[in-house]
């Protein structure tokens, strides 16, 4: 069984969103299990968040370290054919896998056209060009092998860009594309300033810092 990972903490203008994903899976992943996870914190902490989800999927019972998780945004649809290669590939591959190759972001225009029936394919979008969230697939043992996501992020902002790092640099690869897209839901946009988005943006520098080496990654991501 496949357990689909969601971290969600209630906000007006996402919960139609919500409704999306949650139908979406529960139709193109028959016998998933869906499960929200949110964290204590404060401050949404999607970092965390993921961790959490990811460490309990490995750890009930009946479960095993080595069995395909998908990490997903609460507002981010996949297309089921690379979704389904990428679960059939993380399971041996030790990589993280992105079951998309273009993340579409819908906006106000194609979330609108999306709700009134069109195909997700045929929405308004606009290119978010680098993107390395959204959907993830993984396994709990490959997830804790480079560390997951570093915690210290905390609202908005830099976290999957650090784990993009981290990643390449401790094993050896990017994560794995697959050919396709992802989609975004449009919702009332997060604040990306302040205190905290700058205390994650000298975060992201000192991973930019550590991806020199292997050797200094690992004693950034596992020494703190």
């Amino acid at each position: 069984m496949v357990t689909v990972i969601l971290p969600w903490r209630p906000q007006p203008s996402r919960i139609p969103a919500f409704d999306a994903v949650v139908d979406w899976y529960t139709t193109h992943l028959p016998g998933a299990e869906i499960r929200t996870v949110d964290s204590r914190d404060e401050v949404f902490n999607l970092a965390q968040c993921r961790n959490l989800g990811v460490a309990a999927a490995g750890g009930s019972a009946g479960s095993s370290p080595d069995e395909p998780v998908v990490v997903g945004d609460a507002d981010t649809l996949p297309q089921p054919a690379p979704l389904l290669a990428a679960l059939h590939a993380a399971r041996t591959s030790g990589l993280v896998h992105l079951p998309y190759t273009e993340y579409h972001w819908l906006g106000r225009p194609g979330t609108a056209q999306f709700r009134d029936g069109l195909p997700l394919e045929e929405c308004e979008y606009e290119l978010v060009r680098g993107a390395c969230s959204g959907v993830y697939v993984t396994t709990p043992r490959t997830w804790a092998s480079h560390g997951g996501q570093d915690e210290r992020f905390r609202g908005w902002g830099f976290e999957d860009a650090a784990w993009y790092l981290a990643h390449e640099t401790l094993l050896g690869a990017p994560p794995q594309r697959h050919e396709g897209s992802v989609f975004a839901l449009h919702h009332q946009a997060e604040v990306r300033e302040g205190p905290q988005y700058d205390a994650n943006a000298a975060l992201m520098q000192r991973y930019r810092d550590a991806a020199t080496s292997p050797e200094s990654m690992r004693a950034f991501v596992f020494g703190g």
